[in-house]
């Protein structure tokens, strides 16, 4: 007999053990205790699933549910399964046989950069100077990364006391990286537009021999073994690594153990989050650019709240290996910077996959500084717009017709869409089991009914059928908007907190939140959502508005 067949004929035969003796079932799947189920206690989870049973059926099921408690039992003597490890479902925004339609594929982001002009003698403008230009001055050797280095490392202690937006300094590996760096530049090996800018990593980003700790108590003396796929990329392409940033903890809000991140254009309000130290101290010219990631409006709601420039890119498009899980299916990693074109040269070194990440995809990134935006069809809804943003709304939609696109009006697709927080919820407890069942979860700092643990908790909940119809409504979702985002327009201008919001990072899209303009001398943003892939369109679009606007660069007063 064959190893398959032992294999088969041993499962058919604890399967009919199983079913003729429903109550030893846990000693057969490991000598596993099981509680047993009263009709009272069936009738309460049928309360909590939402459906009803009689009591003839729950008789039924009384006799044999300790099958099911001792499957589940047996699965957790199997130990603790990392964050890491990926579900074998993968989560991959394009319809199946459907092709994409991309605007914007042609471009080079490094090519045609605007030029820099001379490089100033001020620190304050060297620290609120973008990537772009910064980029002009190391080439061409005005500047040396090491002064860049040093100056982003000052900045941050010296504001750090008021905006507490860095967890750990990696000031060692930084020096190291710049020194390289400008060795590179002096014998004139440049590596491209990032090659000796000092930048910053939310702190769920692993970087090798340093603390990554999740933002959490529970980890806060866990240390990176390796560095993130993304960490790679920005090493190669010579960006030199300062700081590990604050992140609200497990990557929800801007609460993190050491209390809360804030915001530079007002210290008496946290950043918002969970990007909430990139955003920070980005907005803060502290560091050039950040990395953030968005599961369901991390890099948006803090770029709005501090007034940064954050490209959330399609998901799949930038590999998570190295990076927190929180929701397999919806994290994402993008740029955080100051001005639009800087987000697309990050993106640029940080695109690709991975084999450790199996929902990234390889696709190329097309953008050129030089692409204008005429012929380019931007779509609004005004139903959407409305109360404290709706004035900057419409001057981003007014910069960008002045810059040549057309205005197309349109209506957002009729989307249920609160179903898509279930497989957030679910998946987040999921990655976080460990915590809840431990009680390590009391040791966040934020316990109000909002909060990841009271969250985690009742999660547990959600029946497993809700999770998969879920799943398959997200799926219908996926379908109209892709109908949608391709029909009539190449791009969509939304108030940043519409229900665009949930909706798109449910299907993958990508979406670019810059400033729009400043009320009661804070930022406001607006966001620009593109089709899947087409990040180039809207980073043309962007640059249009952000140059017609003017307001891209106002700094907050010092928060010191």
């Amino acid at each position: 007999m064959t190893n398959k067949e032992q294999t088969r004929r041993d499962f058919l035969t604890k399967a009919t053990i199983l079913s003729a003796l429903g109550a030893t079932t846990a000693t057969l799947l490991g000598n596993q205790s099981t509680t047993e189920v009263s009709d009272q206690a069936m009738q309460h989870a049928e309360e909590l699933a939402g459906i009803s049973f009689t009591k003839s059926e729950r008789f039924q099921m009384l006799g044999t549910i300790q099958e099911q408690q001792a499957m589940l039992a047996s699965r957790i003597t199997q130990g603790e399964i990392p964050n890491s490890l990926s579900p074998a479902t993968v989560f991959q925004p394009r319809i199946p046989n459907t092709p994409l339609q991309l605007k914007t594929t042609s471009g080079n982001p490094i090519h045609n950069l605007p030029n820099a002009g001379p490089c100033p003698k001020e620190d304050d403008e060297l620290a609120f100077a973008p990537v772009w230009k910064l980029s002009q001055w190391l080439r061409n050797r005005s500047i040396t990364s090491e002064k860049l280095t040093r100056l982003s490392l000052n900045r941050l202690k010296r504001f750090n006391p008021s905006l507490n937006c860095v967890i750990t300094f990696t000031e060692k590996v930084a020096l190291q990286q710049a020194k390289r760096a400008d060795r590179e530049l002096d014998e004139g090996h440049w590596r491209g537009p990032l090659h000796g800018i000092p930048w910053g990593a939310k702190d769920i980003i692993d970087t090798a021999g340093h603390p990554t700790t999740w933002g959490a108590a529970a980890y806060q003396d866990r240390i990176s073994e390796t560095n993130a796929y993304v960490v790679n990329k920005l090493e190669l392409s010579g960006a030199v690594l300062v700081a590990k940033l604050a992140v609200g903890a497990l990557a929800y809000g801007d609460i993190w153990f050491g209390g809360t991140c804030k915001n530079p254009f007002d210290t008496n309000e946290g950043s918002s989050g969970s990007s909430a130290g990139p955003a920070s101290a980005t907005a803060a010219g502290l560091l050039p650019f950040t990395l953030g990631t968005e599961t369901y409006g991390s890099i948006v709601s803090p770029c709005m709240r501090c007034g940064a420039t954050g490209l959330r890119p399609t998901f799949g498009r930038v590999a998570r290996t190295g990076v927190m899980a929180l929701c397999w299916s919806l994290d994402k990693i993008g740029p955080i910077c100051r001005s639009v074109l800087d987000t697309a040269l990050v993106l640029d070194v940080i695109n690709g996959s991975d084999a450790s990440d199996p929902s990234s995809v390889t696709m190329p990134f097309h953008f050129d500084a030089a692409q204008d935006v005429k012929g380019l069809r931007l779509g609004y809804d005004p139903a959407l717009f409305g109360g404290p943003t709706e004035q900057f709304d419409r001057s981003a939609l007014r910069a960008a017709e002045a810059s040549g696109a057309t205005l197309v009006e349109t209506s957002v697709p009729k989307i249920d869409n609160t179903l898509l927080l279930i497989p957030l919820l679910v998946e987040a407890a999921s990655a976080f089991e460990e915590l809840t069942r431990s009680n390590q979860d009391d040791l966040l700092v934020w316990q109000d009914d909002d909060a990841w643990p009271n969250s985690f908790r009742q999660t547990w909940f959600i029946p497993a059928i809700e999770h998969v119809q879920a799943s398959r409504l997200r799926r219908k979702i996926m379908e109209q908007m892709h109908d949608w985002m391709n029909d009539s327009f190449d791009a969509f201008l939304t108030p940043s907190f519409s229900d665009l919001l949930l909706t798109t990072n449910g299907t993958g899209h990508p979406a670019l939140v810059m400033r729009s303009g400043m009320h009661n001398a804070k930022p406001v943003g607006t966001t620009l959502i593109g089709r899947l892939f087409d990040e180039g369109t809207l980073c043309r679009l962007g640059m249009a508005i952000e140059s017609e606007l003017g307001v891209w660069d106002v700094r907050p007063k010092s928060p010191a």
